[in-house]
């Protein structure tokens, strides 16, 4: 097969170890800076081209779009699609998954578990928005934030007030999330691809610390999932429409609530924490769906 990763740097780990995996499984692998793509938009034969030469004969691509590339990655991604190639994730999925606001919603319209969150525009709505959630402690996070960057845990009711009219103040939209104390700062990344779970690690943050994120000094290792919590990061993939996730969990009093759900998912930290070649199970996986015809999204929010 002739597989394209949509990566900005061929020196990150994620990027290094997709291409080897496919490498060594006899593929043609190719890292593209999907900035430096630009599109040739046409009824007749739709074209992406890169460093002045058209991108053809693939068969799959493997999106790594940043956060904050969103849309122009995204967009890369879609012209792929209207040229009939398979895409680890489509571009619909990925757009959805970043909406923190959108997946929310949509994973509560499915009856998937999460913490208690309310949302709102206008700052005069700050009590009943805090009333809403159960009150303080809470958690405030900004829409367009990434990495826990951006999250605010307030103690007290007039901190959180302040928080929220600061933010506000900054016409920045927010999510006002119930604070889940039992979890002890601990989160749980599923690994999915398809319909299962690949591998699943545990989270731990630094001391004094209540986000989990490795990037913040937080630790991970193996961890053995219950089944209520395989079924609901499954189908929290699934209703993303993600074939390739990451989804976060908490323990919570009242069973496995969801976080995040993750469209370009690292690998280091899941595979040093598990020791699973998780990038050849992505590289299996094209292998076994990729062809024409196979992008179907048809989720409809």
């Amino acid at each position: 097969m002739k597989i394209a990763i949509l990566s900005r740097q061929k020196s990150l780990y994620s990027t290094q170890r997709l291409n080897e995996a496919g490498t060594e499984r006899g593929h043609e692998m190719h890292v593209i800076d999907y900035l430096r793509c630009y599109m040739n938009i046409t009824a007749h034969k739709p074209k992406v081209i890169y460093q002045e030469e058209a991108l053809e004969g693939y068969d799959a691509i493997i999106p790594r779009i940043g956060a904050s590339k969103t849309f122009y990655g995204t967009a890369v991604v879609r012209q792929f699609e209207v040229m009939g190639v398979f895409s680890a994730n489509e571009s619909q999925a990925i757009s959805r998954s970043r909406d923190k606001l959108r997946c929310l919603q949509i994973l509560s319209q499915k009856g998937i578990g999460l913490p208690v969150t309310g949302f709102a525009h206008s700052s005069k709505d700050i009590d009943g928005l805090i009333k809403s959630v159960g009150g303080a402690p809470l958690v405030i996070k900004l829409l367009e934030g990434t990495q826990g960057i951006g999250v605010v845990l307030t103690e007290t009711y007039q901190a959180a007030k302040s928080v929220i009219e600061a933010f506000r103040g900054l016409d920045a939209n927010i999510l006002v999330q119930e604070f889940i104390k039992e979890a002890g700062g601990m989160d749980i990344r599923c690994f999915v691809i398809g319909d299962r779970i690949v591998a699943s690690m545990k989270r731990q943050g630094a001391p004094g610390e209540f986000r989990s994120n490795i990037h913040r000094g937080g630790n991970a290792s193996k961890i053995k999932l219950t089944p209520e919590e395989r079924s609901t990061a499954v189908r929290a993939a699934k209703a993303m429409g993600l074939r390739v996730a990451g989804v976060d969990l908490l323990r919570s009093n009242h069973g496995p609530v969801v976080m995040e759900v993750n469209s370009t998912p690292g690998l280091e930290g899941i595979e040093s924490a598990t020791g699973v070649d998780v990038a050849g199970k992505i590289i299996e996986f094209l292998e076994k769906n990729a062809g024409p015809g196979k992008n179907r999204d048809r989720i409809k929010y």
